[in-house]
């Protein structure tokens, strides 16, 4: 039996401000892109093609939120919750595509440093430091608790980071006349982005192939369960995650023969897994013998 909680993706909080972003983002994209072509500036266009990744980012967040709140049913028992971690997979890909292409584009014009328009080049990027700032200060309270949102997040706050590096580089152009400061800006923006997208998408990843949620110690979810005075055994004992923060949990267990009641068993297993390892969703089978399943822990 399991501990008769709902599957779906339950409330979803952070809608709204997943609105708000991505029509002040898409809305700016089509400035930062006519700016970027304007002034011939790679750093720029980075920063355009980060700004629409963030686009992207947003509007799949906001189908994955809008997937995640539909409730299960008889084909998806668990409902749509995974759908978070394949929004968080997707915006990571396209992040890592665009941090490459702007990596080799940057290698390619350090060998020939084009003239750049410093001027628009600055005001667009100031332009786009308020978009961003405005659009984290939105997405910044569900970062913390969605491994979607915090897709989004990462996608606008690096876009941020590369509105601030352009803006430098701007700056340096207009009083130096150092074009080979762009691909530079370029370059490091691009090195800096990578490792962050590599870690949301091994996260992404590791929920997908239902690996243990993070922070959960297995071994000592066995060592409570087995500590239980009723349980003799546990074994066939696996967790995985829906989501960043619906983790899911299965069992059997042996119990003394003199032990009482299986159901109380149970209850009482379950309230140990809820209250010391937040788990919601436990299904424990209570067994009299071993059954003879297999178990990483024999």
């Amino acid at each position: 039996m399991g501990a008769g909680h709902d599957h779906g993706g339950g409330e979803i909080k952070f809608e709204r401000p997943l609105w708000f972003a991505f029509v002040l983002t898409a809305g700016f994209l089509i400035i930062e892109v006519v700016g970027a072509f304007w002034s011939n500036s790679l750093a720029l266009l980075s920063d355009a093609a980060h700004m629409g990744t963030d686009v992207i980012a947003l509007a799949i967040s906001l189908f994955a939120v809008r997937m995640s709140r539909r409730p299960a049913d008889a084909k998806r028992t668990y409902g749509y919750a995974r759908m978070e971690a394949i929004g968080a997979l997707i915006n990571g890909g396209l992040l890592f595509a665009v941090a490459g292409y702007v990596l080799w584009e940057a290698v390619g014009r350090f060998m020939s440093p084009p003239t750049v328009a410093s001027n628009a080049m600055l005001w667009v990027a100031s332009a786009g430091l308020v978009v961003n700032l405005i659009s984290m200060r939105l997405l910044k309270a569900g970062a913390g608790e969605s491994l979607n949102m915090k897709g989004a997040y990462l996608e606008v706050w690096s876009d941020m980071l590369g509105s601030v590096g352009v803006i430098i580089g701007a700056l340096v152009i207009k009083f130096t006349g150092w074009t080979i400061v762009d691909p530079i800006l370029a370059l490091l923006i691009g090195l800096w982005v990578l490792p962050r997208t590599w870690v949301l998408l091994r996260q992404s990843g590791h929920i997908l192939m239902q690996g243990v949620p993070d922070g959960l110690d297995l071994d000592a979810v066995r060592l409570a369960l087995t500590q239980h005075p009723a349980v003799t055994e546990v074994h066939d004992l696996h967790a995985w995650a829906l989501g960043s923060k619906d983790a899911v949990l299965t069992a059997h267990v042996v119990m003394e023969t003199s032990a009482g009641s299986p159901d109380a068993l149970r209850d009482a297993l379950q309230t140990l897994l809820h209250d010391r390892f937040d788990i919601e969703h436990a299904t424990l089978q209570i067994e009299a013998s071993h059954c003879g399943g297999h178990d990483l822990h024999p």
